[in-house]
């Protein structure tokens, strides 16, 4: 029997930051190389200072193309522990498919990765599945408009923590909400006295 062969699927940071993950992947990323997944800068993150960071989103996501890494793991349980760790995720968050398990909060994503790593020829895969929390943090229903109102209540590190994250993502990540921010004079404006 081949060995397991375990893809970790990203889109946002993971791309230009494998922070601790590092020691545990084979490689470089292929970009492009990944299932699309349904996903939007919808999510208040603790840890990009209540920045707006890239999620699954199954309501105000669009499809986007993803990226895939190699793990060294070949127990899908290590490869769950290995992305956990670095996205500070809590238990039950990281998605997962493999040949003999598989856990995520949205159903068509997992059906979606199995397809994937059946087509691909991979074991199984793993992915951040932290949930949008737009309305619970803010109380509104995450809109674009909502999303770019709430950016404009960010200042200082916060404010600038959003610009790099939103701006570093994949050009793949291609969501209404980057979309948008691509016309917005104001967050442009923000390049601008980054760059000065």
């Amino acid at each position: 029997m081949a060995l397991s062969q375990i893809a970790i699927i990203g889109w946002g940071s993971l791309i230009w930051d494998l922070e601790i993950l590092t020691p545990h992947v084979a490689g470089d990323w292929h970009m492009e190389a990944g299932p699309q997944l349904p996903m939007e800068f919808s999510r208040v993150s603790p840890k990009r200072k209540l920045g707006l960071a890239v999620c699954l989103d199954p309501h105000a996501g669009v499809p986007c193309q993803t990226h895939i890494i190699r793990s060294k793991r070949v127990d899908i349980q290590e490869a769950i522990q290995d992305l956990q760790a670095r996205e500070r995720a809590p238990d039950g968050r990281i998605g997962a498919y493999h040949t003999d398990f598989q856990h995520g909060r949205m159903p068509e994503v997992v059906a979606r990765v199995q397809a994937w790593c059946e087509a691909k020829g991979w074991s199984g895969a793993v992915w951040t599945d932290l949930e949008p929390n737009f309305e619970a943090h803010t109380t509104r229903g995450f809109t674009v408009d909502e999303g770019i109102r709430y950016l404009k209540t960010l200042c200082g590190e916060s404010l600038e923590e959003a610009y790099n994250y939103i701006q570093n993502a994949p050009t793949q990540t291609a969501t209404p909400l980057r979309a948008a921010l691509a016309q917005d004079a104001w967050w442009q404006g923000l390049g601008m006295r980054q760059q000065s």
